[in-house]
């Protein structure tokens, strides 16, 4: 329904007025829309005392619905009946009046509505030109509407001045106040990959006392990254939400929605701008509420604690899933200069009980300038079967004369290829 309903009560927001007797009258309403009727039905068994009282009152009922008379929600519409709620990222709408209630014709009309915020005062009026003039028991109409975008204390100031007949100038202001509300409550936790992606779960909680539905829930990324959203499955050639098809949080329930984040090819390659990074991205959500009234959140720029590598990093570029018993198996490290200085390199492998590393230690890697990256290949093979972890890389700095440990860096698992399915 697209017909917005005004709100009688909703003079009762007006907190000051002027002492004058003014020729004109103001009046300031709140548009919103109708609610759903909601009876309360009272049944009771064929055999009860009532009989079938009760039903065929219900049926006589015009606000219930033929054939469904006992279901809580009519057919009719209710109107507001005081100011309600206004929660943050909704748009505020309101209707002012301005009526000649004289008998003289007023001259020069001027309304200005003006909403003032804890930090900023915004004028909201449609036209800042005056009405040359009123006749007597005409009126002047206007309709503001506000995206609002700040929770708290918000008072909306309407002032009008005009011209008597005499030439005297006149003017009067009324204030209408009221509170916007927080309508979701949204925490974030990042998790860091080995792979510079970053995995984002972002808690969102309904903190009103309808339900929304969740029209959209997006992460607009920061300048360095790309990224995908977690939280569709594939079905076939199509893809449909984790949430299902009607997408509804009701109030005080909870929903979690995963994103990952993978650094752009042209930031990826330099280490050092990727580890400074703090800024992600925002969060863009937009509902909608039990008559279609449509409500928009951005979060601010979240921000992770950047992780620590050191002034060398190693990590993998390629590693299998499993790997079978006794037979050599290749991975690729990648190793990045993450310091300001250049390094001289030399890869030492030292065996552990259940991994052992073919190929010659002590190799010299050779020199590498701040940010670069060195793919190295190497070949290691299990002499035990089960998950083992991929220890015992060594590199050292023979500029520092400084030696940087790897350990637990992977796990493979490891199978025996003679082992029959059957045993």
């Amino acid at each position: 329904m697209q017909v917005k309903c005004q709100s009688s009560a909703a003079d009762k927001m007006d907190v000051s007025q002027a002492k004058q007797e003014h020729l004109l009258a103001l009046k300031v309403m709140r548009l919103t829309k109708p609610t759903l009727f909601t009876n309360m039905p009272v049944t009771c068994e064929d055999r009860d005392l009532p009989g079938d009282l009760f039903v065929r009152l219900m049926k006589d009922d015009p606000s219930t619905v033929k054939g469904a008379e006992t279901l809580i929600l009519g057919e009719m519409l209710t109107l507001p009946q005081n100011f309600g709620n206004i929660f943050l990222g909704e748009t505020f709408s309101s209707y002012i009046n301005v009526h000649n209630d004289s008998n003289q014709v007023v001259k020069d009309i001027l309304v200005k509505a003006d909403l003032q915020t804890s930090s900023q005062r915004l004028n909201l009026s449609a036209s800042n030109s005056a009405v040359s003039e009123l006749k007597p028991e005409c009126c002047i109409d206007d309709v503001i509407h506000h995206e609002v975008k700040e929770i708290g204390t918000h008072i909306l100031v309407c002032a009008v001045s005009y011209t008597t007949q005499t030439g005297e100038k006149l003017y009067f202001r009324k204030f209408f106040k009221f509170q916007v509300l927080k309508p979701l409550d949204v925490k974030t936790k990042f998790y860091n990959a080995e792979t510079d992606e970053v995995f984002l779960e972002a808690q969102i909680q309904n903190i009103t006392t309808s339900p929304m539905f969740m029209e959209k829930v997006s992460l607009e990324p920061s300048m360095m990254y790309n990224v995908t959203e977690l939280n569709n499955v594939s079905a076939g050639s199509e893809s449909e939400s984790t949430f299902g098809r009607m997408s509804y949080l009701q109030p005080l329930d909870t929903r979690q929605y995963l994103y990952c984040l993978k650094p752009k090819p042209e930031f990826a390659e330099k280490a050092g701008v990727i580890k400074g990074v703090t800024v992600i991205g925002k969060l863009d959500i937009v509902w909608k509420t039990n008559l279609g009234e449509r409500g928009r959140l951005q979060t601010s720029q979240l921000q992770r604690m950047a992780p620590g590598y050191g002034d060398v990093r190693l990590s993998l570029e390629l590693i299998p899933d499993t790997v079978s018993l006794e037979e050599p198996f290749d991975i690729t490290c990648k190793i990045t200069n993450c310091s300001e200085r250049t390094m001289d390199l030399v890869l030492e492998m030292c065996n552990t009980r259940s991994v052992h590393w073919c190929g010659v230690s002590g190799r010299q890697l050779g020199k590498l300038s701040p940010s670069a990256s060195l793919s190295i290949p190497l070949k290691l093979l299990s002499s035990v079967q089960g998950l083992q972890s991929i220890s015992g890389l060594r590199l050292t700095d023979t500029f520092l004369k400084r030696t940087y440990e790897y350990d637990d860096i992977a796990q493979v698992c490891v199978v025996c290829p003679y082992t029959s399915p059957e045993s």
